[in-house]
C-alpha cells in the first residue's frame, strides 16, 4: 500500500475533492499543453501508483498519482512527497515516462474546478 502524505489527504478532504473534476487552460498549463483531470480517491492513488505505467516506473523516485486524465491520453498526474506539502502537479506521459509540470503549486488546481453537474 502506498503511503499518501497527510497534506495531500488533508487537501483532497478538507476541499472534497476525490473523484472532482478540474480544467486547467493551455495558458496556465507550465506544460502549454493544457489540462483536463479528474482527482483519485485513496484507493484509486494507490491502485494507480502500486499496478499501472507510469506510476510503477516512478514512484521510487518520490511520485504519487493523484489524478486521472479525462481527455483519453492515458497521462495520469501526480505530485512528488520530495516536494512536500504546497509542491508542484506533474503529468507523467505512459508512453515514455517524461515529466511536464502542470502547476508549480498543486493548490491552485482549485481555482480550475468544473461544476458539478
Amino acid at each position: 500500500m502506498i503511503n499518501i502524505p497527510y497534506y495531500w489527504l488533508n487537501f483532497i478532504s478538507d476541499n472534497n475533492l476525490s473523484n472532482k473534476s478540474f480544467e486547467i487552460p493551455d495558458d496556465f498549463d507550465l506544460s502549454g499543453l493544457g489540462a483536463d483531470f479528474k482527482v483519485f480517491t485513496c484507493s484509486d492513488i494507490d491502485d494507480e501508483t502500486s499496478n499501472y505505467y507510469p506510476g510503477i516506473n516512478v514512484v521510487k523516485s518520490g511520485y504519487i498519482a493523484v489524478a486521472c486524465c479525462l481527455c483519453g491520453s492515458g497521462d495520469p498526474y501526480f505530485i512528488n512527497v520530495n516536494d512536500g506539502e504546497s509542491g508542484k502537479l506533474y503529468r507523467v506521459y505512459h508512453d515514455d515516462n517524461s515529466i511536464d509540470i502542470v502547476v508549480n503549486n498543486y493548490k491552485d488546481i482549485l481555482r480550475f474546478s468544473e461544476p458539478e453537474n
